[in-house]
């Protein structure tokens, strides 16, 4: 998987790491016991503080995405827990998307179908 930061973003990059991790687990391009890159190897190759790696890790471990130990390094969690709910910080993301959706003229079936192309075939 390639990890490719915005520097214009506004989004911080240990945001854009964990962003895109969770879209590689979600889309099926890392699988559980995946093992990720060294904290050290992501952030020399990415040209970034070797901390902004690790808070992303940390993140991803605390959202209970991956795992971590000194001797394996990070991996993918091979069960992620599904609770069925999105988080308030999550429904406030979704909530501005729909708003600037709406702003923009998308009609709410063209959202839905996004939706679906978005979420897979799994309904």
């Amino acid at each position: 998987m390639i990890i490719r930061i915005d520097e214009l973003s506004d989004v911080p990059i240990y945001m854009q790491i964990r962003n895109q991790i969770v879209m590689g687990i979600s889309d099926g391009v890392l699988a559980g016991g995946d093992q990720l890159p060294t904290v050290r190897a992501l952030a020399l190759e990415m040209g970034i503080n070797t901390m902004t790696v690790s808070k992303a890790y940390q993140l991803l471990k605390s959202e209970g995405y991956i795992m971590t130990d000194r001797k394996n390094g990070a991996r993918v969690r091979t069960e992620i827990k599904k609770q069925g709910v999105l988080s308030d910080s999550n429904k406030t993301d979704l909530k501005r998307i729909v708003s600037e959706a709406r702003i923009s003229g998308v009609s709410k079936d063209e959202l839905k179908a996004l939706v679906d192309e978005f979420y897979g075939n799994d309904k």
